[in-house]
């Protein structure tokens, strides 16, 4: 009987370590806030990497930790733009509302959609989440009469943030507005990430059958981690219509699935802050190669994605655990040189 208290001891602790907070997210977070102070000419670039790193938080829920490839995860992206922007529109002009909306419409469609990506291969899901967004892409551009079609969906006024901040032409309240939401949706999936849920996760993905033979059920698990995934994915497209006043069939294109599976090959799955980091790194050298060499960016962006495929990115990042391992080693041998 000791044997099964001392594991659920061990278990505990674990996950009691792996929620504390490390130095180098307080020290993210700070960055980000110091931005809005430091940086008041580059907040509407800020704001963009802040929306696409929510959407590639959202696909690392599914990817990183139940291990569920898309290729359509634009289609609750898009969903959740046209549904905060159509409520924007015609109905509740509040931002926090639509939001709210936003997430709610595209967790529904997450649901129904999720039991399809229940049995099958990697391969089998690819095409069917691939083929979710392009039904999707198609029914918003045959219904112009809701979504503008081709054209888009303009039109879009929205009253300040519950009543307060109003959106300004420089992007401050837009960008407090967009880190806020990140902030919030980050803290939401650390808790669970880090807890028996995120855990049972894991053992389904590093291994279905044996978690199977445990008493693990995955259909529950993955309906409820796929439909999460897409409210997290709606909102980053409700702050995309609402920052921007306007929806195009872009928000609905493969191109976005693609970026945002490039920006967590870069930045690195199963951590939560990987979707930040590519984030970061993705837009600025897109925006920087985009004006060095804006007839060729997309080969250079393919080139390092090559680069990071061949050589790992693990090796590209591992100096920093050198450094520290160095550190640590010279620290213990000068202490046992001292005299005693």
């Amino acid at each position: 009987m000791t044997a099964p208290v001392e594991t659920q001891k061990l278990a505990r602790d674990w996950i009691s370590r792996s929620n504390r907070v490390r130095l180098w997210e307080i020290a993210l977070w700070v960055i980000a806030v110091a931005a809005i102070f430091l940086l008041p000419s580059k907040l509407l670039i800020l704001t963009e990497i802040t929306i696409l790193a929510i959407f590639a938080l959202s696909l690392d829920l599914i990817l990183g930790y139940a291990g569920i490839v898309s290729l359509g995860h634009t289609a609750f992206f898009g969903l959740g733009a046209y549904a905060a922007g159509i409520l924007a529109r015609d109905y509740v002009s509040e931002p926090v509302t639509g939001l709210i909306f936003a997430g709610f419409i595209s967790g529904l469609f997450g649901f129904a959609t999720s039991f399809l990506v229940l049995r099958g291969s990697d391969l089998t899901r690819l095409m069917t989440t691939f083929g979710v967004a392009m039904l999707l892409a198609e029914v918003a551009n045959q219904a112009a009469w809701l979504t503008g079609g081709a054209d888009g969906l303009s039109g879009i006024m929205l009253t300040p943030i519950l009543g307060l901040f109003e959106f300004d032409l420089f992007g401050r309240n837009g960008y407090v507005y967009a880190l806020v939401v990140l902030a919030v949706l980050t803290f939401i999936a650390r808790r669970l990430v880090h807890s028996p849920y995120g855990l049972s996760l894991k053992a389904l993905k590093l291994n279905p059958r044996r978690s199977a033979m445990i008493g693990i059920s995955a259909t529950r698990r993955i309906v409820a981690i796929y439909t999460l995934s897409a409210v997290y994915a709606g909102m980053a497209g409700a702050l995309l219509a609402q920052t921007t006043s306007f929806v195009s069939p872009d928000v609905l294109a493969f191109h976005r699935s693609a970026e945002v599976l490039l920006v967590l090959v870069i930045g690195g799955t199963g951590y939560l802050y990987g979707g930040v980091v590519g984030a970061i790194i993705f837009t600025l050298l897109r925006d920087w190669l985009s004006v060095v060499t804006p007839q060729y960016w997309m080969f250079w962006i393919g080139l390092i994605l090559i680069a990071l495929v061949l050589i790992g990115r693990e090796r590209l990042t591992r100096w920093p655990a050198l450094l520290n391992r160095k550190a640590t080693t010279r620290a213990a041998t000068q202490l046992a040189e001292e005299p005693r």
